[in-house]
C-alpha cells in the first residue's frame, strides 16, 4: 500500500506540475514577471524531482546480488536526497538570484496581458490543491494518529513526505507570487514582484533543508519504529526467551534487518537452540512482516545482561 500510494501521489504531482509549468512560462513571456519565471522554474524543478522519485522507486526493486547482498532498497532514500539538492539549487537559489536582480532593477508588469499571471496563478492553485489532496489521502493510512510534523519526521517511505512538502511549498509559493503580482499591478511598482520572487526562493530553500535533514537520517540508517520494536520484543519473548541485546535497521522503506542476542539454557542441545531460534524468527516475521533479514545469536543470560539495553545503544551484539 505504501509503495502504491506513493507512486499515485508522485504521478498526480508530476502531471499537475508539467501543465502548470507550461502556463507559468507562457505568462512570463507575455508579462516579464519575475514571480512567474521563479514559479515556472519551481514547477520544472518539482517535475524533475518527481521523475527522480519514480526512477528511485524502480531501481530499488532490483534483486539482491553478490555486491549488494541486502538489496537496493536504500536507493529510494538516495533519490529523495538528490531531490532536496535539486530543490535547493534549481528552485530556491535561482529564485533568490532572480529576486536580487529585480530588486536592483524593478519594473512594472507591462503589455495588454496583465491579467494572464493572475489567471495562471489561480488555475495553478486549483491544480496544486488537487495534487496536495491526493498526497494527503495517500498519506493518511500510514500517518495514523500522528501529527503531520511527526509523520514527515518519522516516515520511512521518503516519497510521500517529499510530495507533501513539495505540494505544500508550491501552494504557499503560488500565494506569494499572487501577492507579488497583484500588488505590482495595483501600485505599478515592480518591487513587489521582486519581493514575491524572493519569498518563493526562501520558502524553497527552507523546504529543501528540511528534506535534506530527514533523508540524511534515513541514509545513515534508522531503526524500526517504537511500535515495531515493541512487537519484535513481544514476539521473541512470548515463549519465555529473554532478549539480551536487540538492534534493528531499515535497509529500505519496507525492509527491516533484526539482529538480537537471546538467552538459551546452559544445558540446551544444539538442536534445541536451533528450534528456539527458528521459532523466534517465525514469530518475528508474523508480528512485523517487513522483517526480511533476521540474525539471532544464542547466549547465556548473565547477571550483567539482565537489564535490557535500549534499542538504539551502541553495545556490540557479540560482546
Amino acid at each position: 500500500m505504501a509503495a502504491g500510494g506513493g507512486t499515485k501521489a508522485i504521478v498526480a504531482a508530476l502531471g499537475a506540475n508539467l501543465a502548470i509549468a507550461v502556463m507559468k512560462f507562457l505568462a512570463f513571456f507575455l508579462t516579464a514577471s519575475s514571480s512567474m519565471l521563479a514559479e515556472g522554474i519551481h514547477s520544472v524543478a518539482d517535475s524533475g524531482n518527481q521523475l527522480l522519485l519514480l526512477i528511485g522507486g524502480k531501481r530499488a526493486k532490483r534483486e539482491a546480488d553478490a555486491k549488494h547482498p541486502f538489496g537496493y532498497g536504500r536507493e529510494r532514500f538516495i533519490y529523495a536526497f538528490i531531490v532536496s539538492i535539486v530543490l535547493f539549487s534549481v528552485g530556491g537559489l535561482f529564485a533568490l538570484y532572480e529576486a536580487w536582480g529585480k530588486i536592483q532593477h524593478p519594473h512594472a508588469i507591462e503589455g495588454n496581458f496583465w491579467w494572464v499571471p493572475l489567471a495562471v496563478l489561480v488555475g495553478a492553485i486549483v491544480a496544486e490543491s488537487f495534487s496536495f489532496r491526493t498526497a494527503i489521502k495517500e498519506s493518511n493510512p500510514l500517518r495514523g494518529t500522528q501529527s503531520w510534523v511527526k509523520f514527515i519526521r518519522n516516515a520511512k517511505q521518503p516519497e510521500l513526505p517529499v510530495i507533501l512538502l513539495e505540494d505544500f511549498g508550491a501552494l504557499i509559493g503560488l500565494i506569494f507570487a499572487l501577492l507579488g503580482v497583484g500588488l505590482t499591478l495595483i501600485t505599478g511598482n515592480g518591487i513587489w514582484d521582486a519581493i514575491g520572487t524572493g519569498m518563493i526562493g526562501l520558502l524553497l530553500v527552507f523546504i529543501a533543508i528540511v528534506l535534506a535533514i530527514e533523508t540524511k537520517s534515513l541514509l545513515l540508517g534508522e531503526s524500526a519504529t517504537k511500535n515495531d520494536v515493541a512487537k519484535i520484543e513481544a514476539a521473541i519473548e512470548s515463549d519465555g526467551t529473554k532478549i539480551i541485546h536487540l538492534k534493528t535497521l531499515h535497509m529500505g522503506p519496507e525492509e527491516l534487518l533484526v539482529a538480537a542476542k537471546i538467552s538459551v539454557g546452559a544445558a540446551d542441545s544444539g538442536a534445541e537452540i536451533a528450534t528456539v531460534i527458528d521459532s523466534a524468527e517465525v514469530r518475528i516475521r508474523e508480528a512485523v512482516p517487513m522483517a526480511r533479514v533476521i540474525y539471532l545469536e544464542p547466549d547465556l543470560l548473565r547477571h550483567a545482561d539482565s537489564v535490557q539495553l535500549p534499542e538504539d545503544t551502541s553495545a556490540p551484539l557479540n560482546g
